[in-house]
């Protein structure tokens, strides 16, 4: 499909004749519009290994932290996760929202990948694996801690093991001596920095100098600020490194400073948008007197701006979007996270050859529903679909979430839409098989829910909606199943999504 009939299927007949404002990833003649993922992989951080670069972002409170691979920078796709709960009170029963995972680290030594990350309320976690693929070893606490944040592991030359990270609230930057093994702090830690709203650490030693990458000034006011030294432990210089300036995009900080295969450098970073989230940047960078100068420095005042399109960091050819689509004939796709810890025993994949099944569990509205599986909503205009059969006495369907929870499905009534915990019959009647869509369009900010008897003709479900991102988190799609008794099977899930104005 056209960009053009992809985009009236959504926007009408307004005419959209600058695609330029809406272009992202990979352009398909050698260069990239940001943002690169254009979809909440929030406080991204980015390594390459050999010929690949390797990702995981900030999951709160989705099941499990997601790993993502890339050949050439721009492109990328899921190839583990590393974690499918976390085992301490309250994440069985939906009472950690915005609490999980927050700003983790990848980091790769001595021939294994190390994660670490903070949760707010129970402590410093990490685990490592011999492949990126996993399998990840069981979650290790390191420390039973509250309100530590964005902790990242360093190991110098001569083997000895650092943690920096920063406090919940923003600030002081401290730096920790660690096990050679990662697995255990072995001081109480010393500051190294305080500023405004000082969080996200990064570490880089490059050329004898310790750097430490780190964001400033809040979410969507943001920059990007780098601290240098010569001793891991100061004095360190402080220069901004990245700003809005004359730009477009706000607050562009927090993320990770990565070289490529032929020496060149690149600054990943996140952008705080309403609906979608915190999304991908990608930035050129070039050193000048042992400093990493990001963006291009647009209004001449010395520090770098985001760029729009750029080169890409390595040649490729193909264009390809993270995992979203599943006919569930196989195992769970990567693409799903599980809203707070799954239930094992009330889903399968094996209850009946391709289809998921979800069965009821009690509660009363969407937000506490514990059978809720989701994927992150991407692009700025997307369909997706999904077909649901429904047995016994259960609310069951397609969910959109956000700072609020909608909902599309059937139950016993009939066809019903949920918003805000509040329920409204579309269509009465009895139906035990559905076609089920939401178009989300984050050009107009209005989503649509809609249903189909039949796969080809689609009604309006309820009225169109807007949606914000909450919890920390951007929009999400996702499949549910609630009630007192009865089960859900799903078919499948298709995601259509704008990328760029080239045929798909």
């Amino acid at each position: 499909m056209s960009v053009g009939l992809l985009l009236s299927a959504f926007v009408g007949a307004q005419d959209f004749t600058d695609y330029s404002t809406y272009l992202w990833g990979d352009q398909g003649d050698g260069t990239y519009a940001n943002p690169v993922l254009n979809a909440d992989f929030s406080d991204p951080d980015v390594i390459r290994v050999g010929e690949r670069f390797y990702m995981v972002a900030s999951d709160f409170h989705f099941m499990g932290m997601q790993v993502l691979e890339s050949d050439d920078g721009v492109n990328w796709r899921y190839i583990s996760q590393i974690y499918d709960r976390i085992d301490e009170p309250g994440w069985n029963d939906n009472q950690h929202y915005g609490g999980g995972s927050w700003a983790p680290s990848i980091r790769y030594h001595d021939g294994r990948f190390y994660v670490y990350f903070c949760t707010p309320d129970e402590g410093l976690y990490m685990t490592s694996a011999t492949t990126a693929k996993g399998p990840w070893e069981p979650l290790h606490l390191v420390k039973r801690v509250a309100k530590w944040e964005d902790s990242c592991p360093l190991w110098d030359d001569d083997g000895q093991a650092y943690l920096g990270r920063s406090q919940w609230g923003a600030g002081p930057i401290i730096v920790h001596k660690m096990s050679a093994d990662g697995r255990q702090l072995l001081d109480d830690g010393v500051t190294v920095y305080n500023g405004p709203v000082a969080e996200g650490t990064k570490w880089l030693k490059r050329n004898g100098w310790y750097y430490l990458i780190i964001p400033e000034g809040g979410v969507g006011t943001g920059w990007q600020t780098v601290l240098r030294a010569k001793d891991i432990y100061g004095p360190y210089e402080r220069r901004i490194m990245l700003e809005q300036g004359t730009t477009a995009i706000n607050g562009p900080h927090q993320g990770a400073l990565v070289d490529a295969p032929d020496g060149s450098w690149w600054f990943y970073h996140f952008q705080d948008t309403p609906e979608l989230g915190r999304v991908v940047h990608l930035q050129p960078v070039r050193w000048l007197d042992e400093w990493p100068l990001m963006g291009v420095d647009y209004d001449g005042n010395g520090i770098g701006e985001p760029v729009r399109s750029w080169q890409k960091p390595i040649p490729s050819i193909g264009r390809s979007l993270p995992q979203a689509d599943d006919d569930f004939s196989g195992s769970l796709g990567l693409q799903w996270q599980w809203n707070h810890n799954p239930r094992d025993d009330s889903w399968s994949l094996t209850e009946r050859k391709g289809f998921l099944t979800l069965h009821a569990l009690p509660a009363d509205n969407l937000k506490e529903c514990h059978n809720m599986l989701t994927q992150k909503l991407m692009g700025y205009v997307s369909s997706s679909t999904t077909l649901v059969e429904t047995h016994g006495n259960c609310f069951a369907g397609l969910a959109c979430t956000g700072q609020v929870f909608h909902g599309v499905g059937i139950t016993h009534e009939g066809i019903v839409v949920e918003a805000d915990g509040k329920r409204t019959l579309v269509r009465k009647g009895r139906y035990r098989r559905l076609y089920l869509r939401v178009t989300n369009d984050c050009i107009r900010h209005t989503h649509q829910f809609l249903y189909s008897l039949d796969g080809t003709t689609f009604h309006p479900a309820g009225e169109p909606f807007t949606l914000r991102g909450g919890y920390w988190k951007g929009i999400r799609l996702g499949l549910f199943c609630y009630g007192e008794s009865g089960r859900a099977r799903f078919d499948y899930f298709t995601r259509e999504a704008f990328v760029s104005p080239v045929s798909e």
